[in-house]
């Protein structure tokens, strides 16, 4: 599978995905490093062809070579800038020494063509009619090695009772609560400081959606309804004229855990309810362990998750 796991390391509990390697809770950045076996740097190395029997170098196209064990990762162009990643460990220097963040997650997905650590920032929010249920904050950064894609930051918020993740923009547009690099431009560590600055309210806007949504009773009509529309697939499969539509995949699975999830007694009968439900479906139930990190974080688990709570706040304002 593309997201699978290469290598991981963990600190803290086992992680919602159960892979990988424990650790201790109070690595340094540089430790993560290690001991998630990401202490290994890329190279951009010319490319040779053969035609008619004579071989030639591109002085356009490069390989995208990992130094350690000569593993080819991508294809790139004369202006991609290689992004290493000791600069990616070295954004949580800062925030780790002086207490904000520790690190928690590390690893490498798609064979080394994708490298990702995850921190724990110190911002958490408990939801106003049950202070049981605790949402704390996270960091996601991304340093692909991979032509098309840049270094990626962004906020990922976990609800601890059953560590469901969403990978989430918190605005109108999937560019505001997150900072991106291209490749072609390079990466800035004081530019991401100072535009991640700026989003101060990030954990504080999702807490007033979490909060709208636990106030929001759903009815069984339009439950059925949400799950309808949350796992319906993008390209629908054909149905026969005389056979009735088949409801989506994982809809009555949905349906069959939505009062009955982990943390489901902190807001019953409501859409905060309804939202985890699919955000735990998709990080503990859908797929296999080895996929589901990457597609949480990065593929149709993520898009789906999203999905979700839009449809989840358009419903709740309706009720």
């Amino acid at each position: 599978m593309a997201h699978e796991i290469e290598t991981i390391a963990y600190a803290g509990e086992t992680p919602w995905h159960g892979l990988g390697k424990w650790v201790p809770s109070n690595l340094s950045p540089r430790q993560m490093q290690r001991e998630a076996e990401l202490d290994w740097k890329v190279e951009k190395i010319p490319l040779t062809y053969e035609c008619n029997g004579r071989k030639y170098d591109s002085d356009r196209y490069f390989a995208l070579v990992r130094t350690t064990d000569g593993k080819l990762l991508d294809t790139v162009s004369e202006n991609w800038k290689p992004v290493q990643n000791d600069e990616a460990f070295a954004f949580f220097e800062r925030f780790t020494k002086a207490g904000d963040m520790t690190m928690e997650v590390a690893g490498s997905l798609m064979g080394g063509r994708r490298v990702f650590a995850l921190a724990k920032v110190k911002e958490s929010f408990r939801l106003a009619r049950a202070p049981e249920d605790v949402t704390e904050s996270y960091l996601l950064f991304t340093n692909p090695h991979q032509y098309g894609y840049g270094v990626d930051i962004r906020f990922t918020p976990v609800r601890v009772v059953c560590m469901n993740t969403l990978t989430l923009a918190l605005g109108q547009r999937d560019s505001e609560h997150r900072v991106s690099f291209s490749h072609a431009r390079g990466y800035s560590q004081d530019m991401a400081l100072q535009v991640l600055g700026l989003a101060t309210g990030k954990l504080r806007v999702y807490q007033e959606q979490a909060d709208f949504l636990a106030g929001r009773r759903y009815t069984e009509e339009n439950l059925k309804r949400y799950f309808q529309e949350v796992f319906r697939p993008l390209t629908p499969p054909r149905e026969r004229k005389a056979e009735k539509p088949k409801p989506p995949r994982n809809y009555e699975r949905a349906l069959s855990i939505v009062e009955n999830q982990p943390g489901r007694e902190y807001a019953p009968g409501t859409w905060w309810n309804a939202f985890n439900a699919v955000t735990y479906l998709t990080d503990h139930q859908i797929g296999r362990g080895g996929t589901r990190l990457g597609t949480a974080f990065y593929g149709h688990g993520k898009t789906r998750k999203l999905k979700a709570l839009n449809l989840a706040l358009e419903y709740a304002k309706a009720a």
